[in-house]
This record gives structure tokens, C-alpha cells and sequence, in this order.
């Protein structure tokens, strides 16, 4: 799902550095679903230092086309990457749409907001992945919809087994700047963590539905 060492290193530097994803093994967080984690990742920040937007935004663009073609139309998933999936649009200069979980209960009931085609080739763009299934929501309506969906880009994974199989199982490519494997990486060497703390974010990454329990 990695396409680029250096960029992944890069896009985990850039995050860990303005905070917009925050590790703290011996002070967890807890997840809506409940899970303690040693990690949170909130990539809306991303949208407050120019820098790092443009980054994200060129890189995105970038492996978009690479990957699965120029697409006629860029779809971001609401709420968290609508922002960054206009700011990849314009980077390509194709129009945008995005996709709400579910549809509007009033109105034009949309859940697909802007104009689509039918027969359209379309990227969409998630900030976050972690089961995936928002995403593979999204890609649904737009299929539904006729649109022919190339792939998915997300700036960040945690690589959860269970994200790797959902996307299998619809198979739907994903393509990441960066991902947990690289974040630690990362993170070790600008020494934001140490050895020990990186066992335990290690120790959660491979059980964190039951990790401190």
C-alpha cells in the first residue's frame, strides 16, 4: 500500500511535528468504539500549516495519477477529507464531489454532493484509514451511482488486518502516503519515542481491540 519510502517518512515527520497524530503509550487515549490506544490521529490539523497541506496535497495528486490514470472527478469522503480532497482536485484540475455516510434525510436526500457522472472514472480521497469501512461506504454510493471507482488514497493507515481483508473482499485498491510501520519508524529516530515505548505501541498494534484492557 506504501508507494514510497522517503515519502512516508516524510508524511509521518510532518505529522508527528504539528501533532496532528499524538503518541502517548503511558497516557491512552480511548476511542468512540471504546478501545484504549497509545495513538490519535486528528489529519484536519494538517489543514492549518500551508506547508504541509501543499505536501499532502502534491503527494496525493501525485500517486493518484500514477496509480490509477487521471481521473475524471476526485471524491473526498466527508467530513474529514473534503478538505484535502478539493485541494487534490485542484491540484489536478478535475472537478469534485464528496460523500456523506448516508444520505440527506431532507432535501434533495443526496448523499453524493456535486455533479457526477455516470460512467466517470473517480479517486476518492480518506484522511484515515482504520477498518476501512468509511470509506468502502463511500466507494459503494458512488459505484451505485454509476461512477467507476479507480482506487482509494488516505494519507495515513494503521494497517489493521481487518482493513487490509475489507478492502480485499470489495476489491477496492488503497494506496497511502504513510502508514503505523512507518510512523514508529519515524518517530524512533527523531527520538519522540524510545525503545521501550515503541514495545508497547508495538505490543497494540498487534492486539488493540484488548491492548491495556
Amino acid at each position: 500500500m506504501i508507494l514510497n519510502k522517503d515519502t512516508a517518512k516524510k508524511t509521518a515527520e510532518h505529522l508527528l511535528q504539528i501533532k496532528a497524530i499524538k503518541l502517548k503509550p503511558h497516557e491512552p487515549f480511548q476511542w468512540a468504539s471504546g478501545w484504549k490506544s497509545p495513538i490519535y490521529c486528528d489529519n484536519r490539523i494538517t489543514l492549518s500549516y500551508p506547508s504541509v497541506r501543499i505536501f499532502l496535497k502534491e503527494e496525493m495528486a501525485k500517486i493518484a495519477e500514477l496509480e490509477y490514470g487521471k481521473p475524471d472527478v476526485i471524491a473526498g469522503v466527508a467530513t474529514g477529507a473534503i478538505a484535502i480532497g478539493i485541494l487534490v482536485a485542484q491540484e489536478l484540475g478535475v472537478p469534485f464531489v464528496y460523500v456523506r455516510p448516508e444520505p440527506k434525510q431532507h432535501g434533495r436526500k443526496n448523499q453524493i454532493e456535486g455533479h457526477l457522472e455516470s460512467g466517470q472514472n473517480v479517486v476518492v480521497i480518506e484522511d484515515l484509514i482504520s477498518t476501512g469501512n468509511s470509506s468502502l461506504n463511500a466507494v459503494a454510493a458512488l459505484k451505485e451511482a454509476g461512477a467507476v471507482v479507480k482506487g482509494v488514497v488516505a494519507i495515513f493507515s494503521y494497517g489493521f488486518d481487518e482493513a487490509t481483508q475489507n478492502f480485499k473482499n470489495h476489491n477496492v485498491n488503497l494506496k497511502t502516503l504513510s502508514n503505523y510501520e512507518n510512523l514508529l519508524e519515524q518517530a524512533l529516530d527523531s527520538n519522540y519515542i524510545s525503545e521501550k515505548e515503541l514495545v508497547i505501541l508495538q505490543e497494540w498494534r498487534a492486539n488493540p481491540s484488548q491492548w491495556n484492557q
